[in-house]
Parts: structure tokens; C-alpha cells; sequence
């Protein structure tokens, strides 16, 4: 009986021993844990770029009208000739068939009828697009000042604002990313000075998404050649004495 009494105790031991040893792991691992998470840093890094636009894609429409639904076929004879216009002077001014997509021609009429239901008139019109997307973005502008000119010679024609873009950004991401991180380097070593300490290598980075604006502005990215883009990084940095 003695002698099994001494046994539950040698084990009782054993089993206190190794309870503690578990407990002083987890405290220890768990005070560690908190000494890495303390000596961090978190910083932003700003990257800026002005770009210009690479592509622009702009839209000319015209129009003819008439009195009567027999008016239809000339009126398309017209609307043929006045298409062939604008595109002649598209491609004397530097554009070419690659750049110049032309649109079908829409028919509409519309009535107007008088207090009585009856018809007082009638309009038959035909509508024609004319879409450019092109790389000389530049050019644009020089030549929509000649479209214009077309309504001198009885050219119904509507020259909508072209929209420019920026196209090429996965080619300036790497250089941007690179000094966005420099730069929340150098904002966490000011920080680290202040505390005195340095800052060692990166514990976890955060890419915030690219952002294209018209240059100077908050809002819109179509409506001028220039174009800011942004990205702003979010690193957590190692911290060492």
C-alpha cells in the first residue's frame, strides 16, 4: 500500500512538472509575440507620375433632313457624300482607314399633328457616325477645329469631345511600387530616429490600387491628354535596437 502510495506521487510529479513546463512555453511564446508586434512600424508611401494620354477615341456625327418620305433617296445620296466628306478630311489631316471606323446610317421621322390628330408636317432625317480611335492623340485637337469648319459649307455636323486615356500602366507599376516603398522607408526611419531605434526589413506591405486622374483634377480621367497617377503603399516594418 506504501509502495503505491509513493508511485502516485512520483507520478503526480512528474505530471506537475511537465504541466509547468507547457505553461512557461505558452507564456514564454505568447510574451514574444507581443515583443514582435510592438517593434513594428507601420508606414505610407506615396508615388506620383504625370503621364499623357496614349489613345483617343472620338465620335463625329452628321445629319440631313427632308419634307417629304420621298425625299428619302436623295437624302441619302446627300448623307453618302457629306460621309465621304468629313472622311477625306480626316485622312489629309493624318488619319488613316486603320483609325476611322464609319457607323450605318439611321433613319427617323417624326409627325406633328394638330389639335384635330391631323398632320401638319413631317421631318425624315438620316443620321451618320463617324468614329476615330487613334494613337496621335495630339492631333485630335488640331483637326476638330477643321471639322468645324465643315458647317460653313451646310455640313449639319455634331463634334463630340473626344475622351483620352491612359493605357500603359502596367509599364510604369514596377518603377511607382519601387518608390513607394522608398518613400514609407524613409517616412519609418524618421519615426524610428524619434524612438530610437532602426528599422529592419519589411514585416508585411499592402498595395493600394492605381489611381489615373485628369491632371488637376479629383474626379474624371477622359477628358484631357495629361494625367496624374497615384499609388499609395501601406508596409510594416521590422523595428530593431
Amino acid at each position: 500500500m506504501e509502495k503505491n502510495n509513493q508511485v502516485g506521487i512520483v507520478l503526480l510529479g512528474v505530471f506537475l512538472a511537465c504541466g509547468l513546463a507547457t505553461s512557461g512555453y505558452f507564456i514564454g511564446q505568447t510574451m514574444f509575440n507581443a515583443k514582435v508586434a510592438l517593434n513594428t512600424a507601420e508606414a505610407k508611401g506615396l508615388a506620383e507620375r504625370r503621364v499623357e494620354a496614349n489613345r483617343a477615341n472620338w465620335s463625329i456625327s452628321f445629319s440631313v433632313v427632308g419634307q417629304t418620305k420621298e425625299e428619302i433617296p436623295s437624302l441619302y445620296d446627300k448623307s453618302e457624300k457629306q460621309q465621304n466628306i468629313i472622311i477625306d478630311l480626316l485622312k489629309k489631316n493624318g488619319f488613316d482607314d486603320t483609325e476611322i471606323e464609319v457607323g450605318v446610317l439611321n433613319y427617323e421621322n417624326r409627325e406633328f399633328r394638330d389639335e384635330n390628330q391631323k398632320v401638319v408636317d413631317q421631318k425624315h432625317y438620316l443620321t451618320g457616325s463617324i468614329n476615330i480611335e487613334t494613337e496621335k492623340v495630339r492631333l485630335v485637337s488640331s483637326v476638330r477645329i477643321k471639322v468645324n469648319k465643315l458647317i460653313a459649307q451646310g455640313i449639319d455636323v455634331k463634334n463630340h469631345a473626344p475622351a483620352y486615356r491612359f493605357t500603359l500602366l502596367n509599364e510604369i507599376k514596377p518603377d511607382m511600387l519601387k518608390e513607394a516603398t522608398k518613400n514609407a522607408r524613409i517616412a519609418a526611419n524618421e519615426f524610428a530616429e524619434n524612438a530610437g531605434v532602426k528599422v529592419g526589413g519589411i514585416r508585411s506591405a499592402r498595395q493600394g490600387s492605381f489611381y489615373v486622374r485628369d491632371a488637376g483634377q479629383d474626379y474624371g480621367d477622359t477628358k484631357r491628354i495629361e494625367k496624374d497617377v497615384r499609388v499609395v503603399t501601406n508596409i510594416t516594418f521590422y523595428l530593431t535596437d
